[in-house]
């Protein structure tokens, strides 16, 4: 352990296994399916304060409060991107209350725990306040996807957590102003004011300097994400340069104005900074966790857990009742709503930025706050990714599991294929801006949308619920192809398939579409489009058989011969396997039902 100890003194080795644990604790979240902070924060606490294996302060030295800094910038200038107000008319009124008002309750509701049960005086008590009434996506969506409550209740939790993020950021610094302009020396309190302004006017100009400059296409598509990044920490350094500690407030100016100018495309900034936030809030809170004293001060646990009970039993049941009050959310979707909040990155990180800078100020008690906040912060991940699935449940709110088909296409080889599926149960809708195949569709009793699946109408009206793989049926394989693009993100890469349009052989390269547009080949590569449609005119049909151990998959051959194709493969509780998902996806064994494509007469029958 000595050697151990003595290695990761060095910068190099430290950070190299800092990053190495960062990826293994987002890859365990993404396989257990919950918040990566949970699993980093864990292995933090289990490198720094439970073995001493990584100390922050003399690894990074005078480098730690920047690097911290920065990365906070980032991480606000990332989330601040992803709020749109045109998307707020969408979100109903439930939202936007509970995004207003009912974080300013939520606040006042923490910062009286914080004081009254922790310790903390009146000033940390509203920033502590402020920092924990955000929840954020990153926290909540990973949750849903395990919880999958219904979609009022879903949306209600994803919306808030995306349009909280920034503005309970934003309020956090404004909060930290307040104070940051009685605590330090010779700064009376007007200074906060030209603080406000002056934050948000830089940040204001550096949205419009980059949006002209985007506009004029004087940066390339693939240095428009590194101009971002160095603009944006540029502003962060003049914007703290000029007023004392804006920065933080003109990144989030920057991010909320360049996500809702219009005439420009942010799709590759966006895509970079996901991929950095991901690095920087990986590295950041292994460092935080490893910075977090052990044991506690005195009091600071019992303080926390009663903190947390105030938060989880009656703060948030407060602020969602009374900012539910007259919407169409049913007592046990508000009850599911209200035990659904746990805090994340922006909590974890603002605080510990703030507990430094009011260190260094010499503020008494200012290093309570961040192991209060983390405190917060475990127990809400922990207790509620443990519970809220079961609660669901038993509320009677929780949504099927996806495994429902979205059929893009609505021609006869589409339907019959979605027939197929639909008269054994699945769940099928048929989705294309083919008025007469979706009128056909219809008249057949199946679950239609009539539109373009990856239009903008489809992203705020086609119903996804219950539904968690596409089948691309169209005839035309650009269409295949953007289908297949748009809904990776949505179902995961492998469950999303594209029935060929051409076999293999007829397409040159001229023709063929890029790697990056192209999903696995539904039902394999030899079968196309074309095909399918021939042998379903020979009289070929689509049946299902239950196979069993004395009629097996062998004898079903037999019958069938071997021209006969398996399609899909339903197994017990509705499991859905489709041909051309992996080479041993489908394998038709007892107990399931098979799907396969036979011809016109049994094989027996026709000899």
């Amino acid at each position: 352990m000595q050697w151990l100890t003595s290695l990761l003194s060095n910068p190099a080795p430290a950070l190299a296994l800092l990053l190495a644990i960062g990826f293994l604790a987002q890859w365990l979240a993404w396989r257990v399916r919950v918040p990566a902070i949970l699993p980093l924060l864990l292995l933090g606490l289990l490198l720094g304060p439970f073995t001493g294996l990584v100390d922050p302060d003399n690894l990074l030295g005078d480098l730690l409060f920047p690097a911290v800094s920065l990365s906070v910038a980032v991480i606000l200038f990332e989330g601040s991107l992803n709020l749109r107000f045109a998307e707020l008319d969408g979100i109903g009124h439930a939202v936007r209350r509970l995004s207003t008002y009912g974080a300013l309750v939520a606040m006042a509701g923490l910062a009286a725990a914080a004081h009254w049960l922790a310790g903390l005086d009146w000033p940390l008590s509203f920033l502590f306040g402020a920092i924990t009434c955000v929840t954020g996506p990153t926290v909540v969506n990973p949750m849903l996807r395990v919880v999958r409550p219904n979609a009022r209740v879903a949306n209600l939790l994803r919306w808030e957590g995306i349009v909280i993020d920034p503005l309970g950021a934003l309020l956090a610094v404004l909060v930290y102003e307040v104070i940051a302009a009685k605590q330090f020396p010779g700064q009376p309190l007007w200074v906060f004011a030209l603080t406000l302004a002056g934050g948000t006017l830089i940040g204001l100009l550096a949205a419009w300097l980059l949006a002209l400059l985007l506009r004029r296409h004087f940066i390339p598509e693939y240095l428009q994400g590194y101009a971002t990044l160095a603009l944006m920490l540029a502003t962060f350094t003049l914007s703290n340069a000029l007023t004392r500690e804006s920065g933080l407030l003109a990144v989030t100016a920057m991010g909320i104005a360049l996500g809702n100018l219009r005439g420009i495309h942010i799709e590759a900034i966006t895509s970079f900074k996901e991929n950095l936030s991901t690095l920087l809030v990986s590295m950041l809170f292994l460092i935080l966790a490893a910075r977090l004293s052990w044991p506690l001060p005195p009091g600071m646990l019992l303080g926390g857990l009663l903190v947390y009970l105030a938060a989880q039993f009656v703060v948030r049941p407060l602020s969602v009742w009374l900012s539910t009050l007259g919407s169409p959310l049913r007592a046990r979707e508000r009850l599911l709503a209200s035990w659904i909040s746990p805090r994340g990155i922006v909590a974890a990180s603002i605080s510990a930025l703030f507990a430094l800078q009011l260190q260094d100020s010499g503020m008494e008690g200012a290093d309570r706050l961040v192991p209060l906040v983390f405190m917060l912060i475990i127990a809400t991940v922990v207790v509620q990714s443990l519970t809220a699935r079961q609660l669901a449940r038993w509320l009677g709110v929780r949504e099927p599991d996806p495994r429902g088909v979205l059929v893009y296409g609505a021609d006869a080889v589409a339907r019959s294929v979605a027939q197929a599926l639909h008269d054994q149960g699945v769940q099928v809708l048929v989705a294309d801006d083919d008025w007469s195949g979706i009128r056909a569709a219809r008249m057949a009793g199946l679950p239609t949308y009539f539109g373009n699946p990856t239009s903008r109408h489809a992203s705020r009206f086609l119903d996804l619920t219950g539904l968690g793989r596409l089948l691309a049926m169209s005839t035309q394989h650009e269409r295949n192809g953007l289908a297949a693009v748009h809904y990776r993100q949505e179902f995961g890469r492998d469950k999303v398939l594209a029935l060929r349009t051409e076999a293999p052989q007829e397409g040159s390269e001229r023709r063929r579409l890029a790697e990056p547009l192209q999903a696995p080949a539904l039902f394999g590569e030899g079968m196309t489009h074309a095909r399918l449609q021939e042998l379903l005119d020979a009289g070929w049909r689509i049946k299902a058989t239950a196979l069993t151990e004395q009629y097996g998959w062998p004898q079903f051959r037999a019958a069938w011969g071997e021209q006969a194709l398996p399609l899909f493969a339903l197994a017990d509780k509705g499991r859905l396997r489709v041909a051309g998902e992996g080479e041993d996806a489908l394998r038709p064994t007892a107990g399931q039902t098979v799907l396969a494509l036979v011809p016109p007469q049994p094989q027996a029958k026709a000899t």
